[in-house]
């Protein structure tokens, strides 16, 4: 029973696992999958760091915005010029030598043109009315037959 055990594990596929040469191979090929692995963290962690420095960026640069905006305000409402229609607006002011006259509005909006109504187009009205396949099909036609290009 021992001569057939030490003849298996002599004829065993096994036994050339426990080469030199193959150990030496899942050796190599562990550290290799190792290096590969560290390298994919540290561009997943680039990644993720470079996507939050550029949130912080936009907003940054849109707060700089939001100050550029509100200390351009800020001198408008400063401006004498601003002051001067403030004036006239909220005090019913008038500068030197002009004359305020006060016309109610009724009287004001019968002399004011009438403002018109802006028309619906044919085409838009057609597109809702029909359905979405048709509509798609004549807007081909139509590109094809040179009426007019696709929106």
């Amino acid at each position: 029973m021992v001569a057939k055990i030490k003849k298996w594990i002599q004829q065993s596929p096994f036994k050339s696992l426990l080469d030199s040469r193959n150990i030496g191979l899942a050796l190599f090929a562990i550290i290799v999958l190792s290096v590969t692995w560290s390298g994919v963290k540290v561009v997943q962690t680039n990644y993720r760091l470079q996507k939050q420095i550029s949130e912080a960026q936009a907003q940054n640069d849109l707060q700089q915005l939001e100050n550029n905006n509100s200390r351009l305000r800020t001198n408008y409402l400063k401006s004498s010029q601003y002051q001067e229609l403030a004036a006239r607006r909220l005090f019913n002011l008038a500068a030197p030598g002009e004359k305020l006259i006060i016309v109610p509005k009724s009287v004001a909006l019968t002399y004011a043109p009438a403002l018109s109504q802006p028309k619906v187009a044919t085409s838009e009205t057609q597109k809702v009315s029909s359905p979405w396949y048709g509509a798609n099909m004549q807007a081909w036609f139509d590109f094809f037959a040179g009426r007019k290009p696709i929106d």
